[in-house]
């Protein structure tokens, strides 16, 4: 390697390394943030809150990486334009496309180790992740309540004054709102001088015990007159049990259910699974097609009620007669009403059959289309590296600026519309609104050829914008102008 291709691959590998880390650290303060409720007030030790977040890390990757490269790229391209560097390659014959030769190369690799490592360590990092945060809640139960505070388990509020124990869950004061389906007011209060929470690891259930307290529940009247009266009832116990539903407890929000299932699989897993999905999907419809056909029944009126029936079906197809224009024509008026109901009642029944399918089977078709961006994903976040060095390099070059000003503004606003796009495309894939290929890979393909152009222009020596072209028709108008009033004025003097 030469000496020039090492000035410029160590440049552009201290400024990547260092936008990387900075950037990684800004994005795991998000996800503290996002997940600040499972984290506070729920006597976790130092570690689980360490192995949480190590497991929560590589997701962060595929956003990082990229715009790490970008403004890297913008960064040490613009160092080398500012200072005069570029100049001095120019004048010693080496181009653009010499100059980025070495990092080339290098971003080759990255792009490569990107691939694996969202094929490999992604998937086990998001099983390990998952499936920690439902082991916390079955090791360390007493997570679920915080002290002094009302904590909301599933279906009840739950609030103690204090907790003891080796892991907490031996509770005092205990003070429990039960929620109402209707989801008015609180017409269950529960109270009692202790609780303990028991668990197992081999459960999803949650056993909350009780020990001398209090019930009082609202009794809804009758009469509306009665409501201004209040009446409850109110019982008292010694010993009285709650099981809440540790599924529940940590429950995942709809998003994070996605990524459970198609995040935690590879290439090869996704491939397989894809294949099995669609096998189901094909099998549904069929089986649908035939339910929907046999509940008609329209046959076997047919042959009830016609007046030379055959003795099977066989027999009616063999006949092989026209149908008449008005198929009731050959009926009693009693057998035209028997048929109508029946028609009747199979149209009914055929939408209600519909109504009920289409919603799981549009279940599905998401289900399949997210298998797919998950399979896609892997790809892309590969070729991005490459996408967003060819974009930065150029612009860095064009722009002529270092340092931390105006690249990160070009920088953040590349990648704010290479990730907008991405969500985009996605959201349409999973409605099925445009193929699953095309939603992964819509913002790569928006912004190639802005980074062709970016390329071109660098190579050659070409501004971002030519805004003489713009500017020197309006400078000709307003010369015009002024010209013409010049020549007006000085025919408008008067002569000696």
């Amino acid at each position: 390697m030469k000496i020039l291709d090492r000035y410029i691959l160590k440049s552009f590998v201290i400024t990547f390394a260092t936008v990387f880390v900075i950037l990684f650290f800004i994005f795991i303060l998000q996800t503290v943030w996002l997940f600040i409720a499972e984290l506070a007030g729920k006597d976790l030790d130092f570690f689980l809150i360490v192995k949480f977040l190590m497991f929560a890390m590589p997701r962060i990757i595929p956003l990082v990486l990229p715009l790490s490269v970008l403004l890297a790229s913008i960064m040490t391209f613009g160092s080398f334009a500012e200072n005069y560097e570029f100049a001095a390659m120019k004048s010693s014959g080496i181009s653009l496309q010499r100059a980025m030769r070495s990092l080339m190369v290098f971003i080759g690799f990255l792009s490569v180790a990107s691939f694996f490592f969202a094929n490999n360590v992604i998937p086990y990092a998001e099983y390990q992740f998952i499936n920690f945060r439902a082991d916390i809640g079955k090791k360390q139960p007493a997570m679920a309540i915080a002290e002094g505070q009302f904590s909301d388990v599933g279906s009840f509020n739950i609030k103690v004054e204090k907790k003891s124990g080796e892991n907490g869950n031996i509770l005092s004061g205990v003070t429990i709102h039960k929620k109402s389906g209707s989801g008015q007011g609180t017409p269950t209060v529960i109270r009692s001088k202790s609780g303990e929470l028991v668990s197992s690891e081999n459960s999803n259930i949650l056993k909350l015990v009780l020990k001398d307290g209090d019930y009082y529940e609202d009794i809804v009247p009758k009469k509306y007159e009665d409501q201004n009266k209040m009446p409850f009832a109110k019982s008292s116990f010694k010993r009285y049990v709650i099981n809440m539903d540790l599924s529940k407890l940590n429950k995942l929000d709809e998003s994070e259910d996605k990524v459970t299932t198609n995040n935690m699989l590879n290439v090869n897993e996704l491939n397989y699974t894809l294949d099995s999905l669609h096998k189901d999907f094909d099998k549904n419809i069929i089986s649908f097609a035939d339910n929907i056909y046999q509940r008609t029944g329209i046959i076997s009126s047919a042959i009830q009620y016609a007046p030379n029936k055959p003795k099977d079906t066989t027999a009616l197809k063999a006949e092989k007669k026209e149908l008449p224009k008005d198929l009731l024509s050959g009926f009693s008026r009693g057998d035209k009403q028997a048929l109508l109901k029946i028609a009747k009642g199979n149209v009914e029944s055929t939408n209600f059959s519909i109504d009920g399918s289409t919603f799981e089977m549009q279940e599905q078709i998401k289900n399949i289309n997210n298998h797919q961006l998950a399979f896609f994903d892997k790809f892309v976040i590969a070729y991005a590296c490459l996408l967003m060095f060819f974009i930065g390099a150029p612009l860095g070059a064009i722009i002529r600026k270092g340092g931390i000003g105006l690249p990160i503004v070009f920088a953040v606003l590349i990648f704010i519309t290479f990730h907008f796009i991405n969500t985009f495309g996605k959201k349409m894939a999973q409605t099925d609104g445009i193929p699953a290929w095309l939603g992964s890979w819509m913002s790569s393909f928006i912004l190639t050829p802005f980074a062709v152009l970016l390329t071109y222009r660098a190579t050659n020596d070409i501004g971002l914008f030519q805004l003489d072209n713009i500017l020197e028709p309006i400078q000709n108008f307003f010369a015009k102008i002024f010209s013409k009033k010049e020549k007006q004025e000085t025919e408008q003097l008067p002569t000696a």
